[in-house]
């Protein structure tokens, strides 16, 4: 089932979530192939990308990638504005603006988590940033800062009203960061208070939870974010058990070696092999996960020096060490 946000067709309602040192080119190709219907970018500084940084600007290698979202932090409604230009210039088919990062030092900046306590800021940057692009503007926001402070609700009336194309929620205060349960109950509220499209963020870690969520919050399309971690088949199960109501079988160890090693290309491929050395060894320990001995190969893919010795290491997924799931 397509899904659109604006005028931008999706072909499916699963939509890979923005991840800080995860969600690089990489990843995003893998999760496409895997089925995601929409990938986004790590998150962008704005006054970073405007400064010139090249690191930042590394962060924004999206050519020929659709369809992507580029997401952008900051608390300047100028400056999110021009960055947003900045991002569509590169090829963006959506921005989206980040409300939602509970880090301290993004939240010291007023950006981030920090405008769901702010919702005349925040519907400033939505209305700057949606009048200075010809592409969807979206927002991705948590359930509330506190249980004192305004709520998803609030701040997605004030984005709808600002412009804003599709917000998406994660059912967790900033306080919570990732850990107890999302509150799929803010989802269904929010859902219920705007016109515009919903995304639904937390706890989908599977086929069956991704069609609870579409069926107890009414939302529009599920994001998938540490669920994804070392798992891009993730994608290809929920869309299937979408599909037809039935699970795939888990991914072989065989499988999880091949998946690693095209994770592990795609990264030397756009990176280089020094970078791809340091950055595919914490995904490479993550593809290890709900294996017997598990550890002690995590331990030795940390210290790989090289990428033959990482490839080794991967292979060993397939041995007999880790053919059992916990």
């Amino acid at each position: 089932m397509t899904f659109k946000i604006g005028r931008v067709v999706l072909p499916n309602r699963v939509v890979a979530a923005p991840m800080a040192g995860i969600t690089d080119r990489a990843f995003r190709d893998l999760a496409r192939e895997m089925g995601c219907g929409l990938t986004c970018t790590e998150m962008i500084s704005a006054q970073a990308l405007i400064r010139g940084s090249r690191k930042t600007a590394r962060l924004l290698d999206i050519a020929g990638e659709y369809p992507v979202s580029v997401q952008i932090f900051g608390s300047d409604p100028g400056i999110m504005a021009r960055a947003a230009q900045m991002v569509v210039e590169a090829g963006a088919d959506l921005v989206d603006l980040n409300m939602g990062c509970p880090t301290p030092k993004i939240v010291k900046s007023g950006a981030g988590a920090a405008l769901m306590r702010d919702p005349d800021r925040a519907g400033e940057i939505v209305a700057a940033v949606a009048a200075a692009v010809p592409v969807p503007v979206t927002v991705k926001m948590r359930k509330a800062w506190d249980e004192a402070s305004p709520d998803a609700v609030a701040l997605a009336r004030v984005a709808a009203s600002a412009g804003a194309a599709a917000v998406t929620v994660h059912g967790r205060l900033r306080s919570e960061f990732f850990g107890g349960e999302a509150d799929w109950g803010i989802i269904r509220k929010v859902k219920q208070a705007v016109a515009i499209p919903v995304i639904g963020n937390g706890d989908v870690r599977s086929g069956p939870d991704a069609a609870r969520m579409l069926t107890y919050t009414g939302c529009d399309a599920v994001m998938v974010g540490r669920a994804a971690r070392g798992n891009p088949w993730i994608f290809r199960e929920i869309l299937h058990y979408l599909e037809t109501s039935r699970e795939l079988l888990p991914p072989t160890p065989a499988l999880r070696v091949e998946t690693a090693l095209r994770h592990l290309e795609l990264m030397v491929r756009y990176k280089g092999e020094a970078r791809a050395l340091l950055d595919m060894r914490k995904h490479a320990a993550w593809y290890t996960r709900f294996f017997r001995g598990a550890a002690r190969l995590r331990e030795r893919l940390h210290r790989a020096t090289s990428i033959p010795e990482l490839v080794n290491l991967i292979r060993e997924i397939d041995s007999g060490c880790f053919k059992e799931f916990l």
